[in-house]
C-alpha cells in the first residue's frame, strides 16, 4: 500500500448529509462529496493486511486494496478501471449496497473499517464527471443474439457482458422505463433516476437494444421469444409479494410497500399525479417490516407529510454491534438505523400485528396487536410465542405492507417449460442453465429475494456461461468463487 501506517493516522469519514428537516422536503439525493484530499486519506487506510477478507465480503469480487491505493496515489482514471474491471454498475451499489465488503475489512476488527463504499461511489462519480466513461462497442459481432427478460441490475449487467462479447443482445422490460427495482423500487431520495439514465445512454450506445412495454408471456408468447433467440436469460426477479392474512387485510388504506413505492416514484417522474389514496400527507402511518424496504416507505411517507410513522418488525431488536452468534468477518445482523429512520420514525421490534380494524367506511383506522418473543428450541427453528395480556391498538390511517417476496411470478417460466426448485424459484441445474440449454437464469428469480450487489454478480456470471454454450468457450471474466461469507444475504 502506498501509505503502510495510514489507518493508524486517518479517522473514517462518513459521509456528510443535509439535515433531515430540510431534505425531507423534496425527494432529491441528500449527500454531500467529500473533499477530494479525504477521500485519498480514506484510500490511506486500507492497510496492507496480507489476506485481503473484503475480496470474500463482496459478491462481486472487487479488488478494494487496489483501487484503494490508487485513490490514494491520486491515480482516479486508473481506480476506476480497476473498479470496473469486476463491477459494472458502481454508481448503483456505491449508492444501495449495504457494503458487507466493510464488515469483512481487516481492520474492521479494531477499529471503523475502511470507507469503501464511499470511495467506490466517487470514484465513479468522477468517471462521469470528467469524461472517462465512454461506451465500449465490440469490434467484432458473432451473430449469435440473446434476449434478456427483464431490466434489473442482473439483466443490465448480462447485457453489456454480452454484448461486449459481440453477441447482439435484446432486453425486454414490461414496464415504460429500463431499470427494475432500482427505477420503480427504490426512491429517489436514495438514487435519482438520472444515474439510471447515464448509464442507460452508455449501454445503448454500446449496441444493446432495449424494448419497453414488452411483457413476455403476454406481449409475445415465450415460444416466439425462444424461436427468434439463440439464448435467452430470465431476469425477471423475485416479485410475488407476501401477504399479510389476517383480519382486516382487504380494508382500504392496507396497502402494500411495492404498490407504494412506484407508485410515488412515478409521480416523482412526472408520470402521473399521485393518487390520494397514495398519499401519506397528515395520516398516522405504520409500516410493517423492519427491511430496507420498509425504510424506504418510511422516507416517503415523511415526505408526504405524514402525520405520524411507526415501524414494526416481528424479531427481536438486534444488538449495537457485533454478537458472539455472527463473528468476524461473517455478516454482522446488529441493529441499523437508516437516514429514513432519522427523519422520524418510532420503532416497535418483536410485535406482531393480528388484525386490520376499520371503520364505518371500509378504512382502516387501527391495528390491534401482540408483543411476542423467540423461544429457542434444541435443534429445531425458534418458535414465536405471543405474551398473555400484551395485546395494543394502535391508530393507523394506512399501513404499508413491506414484508418482501416470495419468489417469481410462474406464469414466464411455465410458459417456457422451466423446473422450479424447492422454494419456487427458478431453477438453475448447472451453471445458471436450466432444464432447457438455451434458457438460462439469474437473480433474484433464481437465487430469491436478495442484493443488488448480488444481482450484478449473477448477471456477470450468467453471461460468462451464455458466451460458453454459444461459442464452446468465453474470454468473458468469471469471479473467483470467494463470495461464501455472504452467501446467506
Amino acid at each position: 500500500m502506498g501509505k503502510i501506517k495510514g489507518f493508524m493516522e486517518y479517522d473514517r469519514i462518513k459521509e456528510s448529509v443535509i439535515e433531515p428537516a430540510k431534505r425531507i422536503k423534496n425527494y432529491n439525493e441528500f449527500t454531500l462529496a467529500p473533499k477530494k484530499n479525504e477521500l485519498q486519506e480514506q484510500g490511506a487506510r486500507c492497510m496492507d493486511c496480507g489476506v485481503p477478507f473484503c475480496h470474500s465480503g463482496c459478491p462481486l469480487g472487487n479488488l478494494i486494496p487496489d483501487f484503494n491505493d490508487a485513490v490514494y496515489s491520486n491515480e482516479w482514471q486508473r481506480a476506476l478501471k480497476i473498479l470496473h474491471s469486476t463491477n459494472n454498475f458502481p454508481e448503483f451499489t456505491g449508492r444501495l449496497c449495504p457494503a458487507p465488503c466493510e464488515e469483512a475489512c481487516v481492520l474492521g476488527i479494531v477499529n471503523p473499517p475502511v470507507s469503501i463504499e464511499l470511495i467506490e461511489k466517487y470514484i465513479v462519480e468522477r468517471g462521469f464527471n470528467e469524461g472517462w466513461i465512454k461506451p465500449e462497442i465490440p469490434k467484432l459481432r458473432t451473430g449469435k443474439k440473446v434476449a434478456i427478460i427483464g431490466s434489473g441490475p442482473a439483466g443490465l449487467s448480462a447485457a453489456q457482458q454480452l454484448n461486449r462479447a459481440g453477441h447482439s443482445v435484446t432486453v425486454f422490460e414490461r414496464e415504460n422505463k429500463i431499470g427494475g427495482l432500482l427505477r420503480y423500487g427504490i426512491p429517489d431520495f436514495k438514487m435519482e433516476k438520472n444515474v439510471i439514465d447515464r448509464r442507460l445512454e452508455i449501454l445503448k450506445s454500446e449496441g444493446i437494444k432495449f424494448k419497453c412495454n414488452v411483457d413476455v408471456g403476454k406481449t409475445i408468447l415465450a415460444k416466439e421469444v425462444e424461436k427468434q433467440f439463440d439464448a435467452v436469460i430470465l431476469a425477471t426477479g423475485a416479485t410475488i409479494k407476501r401477504e399479510m392474512p389476517i383480519p382486516g387485510s382487504e380494508l382500504e388504506g392496507v396497502i402494500q410497500a411495492m404498490d407504494f413505492l412506484p407508485h410515488n416514484n412515478k409521480a416523482v417522474d412526472g408520470q402521473h399525479i399521485r393518487d390520494e389514496k397514495f398519499s401519506a400527507k397528515d395520516l398516522n402511518v405504520v409500516v410493517i417490516g423492519g427491511g430496507d424496504t420498509g425504510s424506504d416507505c418510511i422516507g416517503t411517507s415523511n415526505r408526504h407529510g405524514a402525520k405520524s410513522v411507526t415501524n414494526f418488525e416481528i424479531m427481536p431488536k438486534p444488538a449495537e454491534g457485533r454478537t458472539e452468534e455472527h463473528p468476524w468477518p461473517y455478516w454482522p445482523f446488529k441493529l441499523k438505523t437508516s437516514s429514513s429512520h432519522e427523519e422520524g420514525s418510532h420503532r416497535e421490534w418483536s410485535i406482531l400485528t393480528k388484525e386490520f380494524v376499520g371503520d364505518e367506511k371500509g378504512c382502516v383506522k387501527a391495528l390491534k396487536t401482540v408483543e411476542v418473543q423467540w423461544e429457542k428450541i434444541p435443534g429445531q427453528r425458534p418458535k414465536l410465542v405471543e405474551k398473555e395480556g400484551s395485546e395494543k391498538m394502535w391508530p393507523c390511517d394506512m399501513a404499508l405492507l413491506a414484508l418482501g417476496f416470495t419468489g417469481p411470478e410462474k406464469n414466464l417460466p411455465e410458459q417456457f417449460g422451466l423446473t422450479l426448485d424447492e422454494r419456487g424459484n427458478i431453477k438453475g441445474e448447472k451453471d445458471y442453465q436450466t432444464n432447457k440449454k438455451s434458457i438460462f437464469t439469474a437473480g433474484d428469480c433464481r437465487r430469491g429475494q436478495s442484493l443488488i450487489v448480488w444481482a450484478i454478480s449473477e448477471g456477470r456470471e450468467v453471461a460468462h456461461q451464455v458466451d460458453n454454450y454459444l461459442m464452446g468457450k468465453s474470454n468473458l471474466p468469471q469471479k473467483n468463487k470467494t463470495g461464501d461469507l455472504v452467501e446467506h444475504l
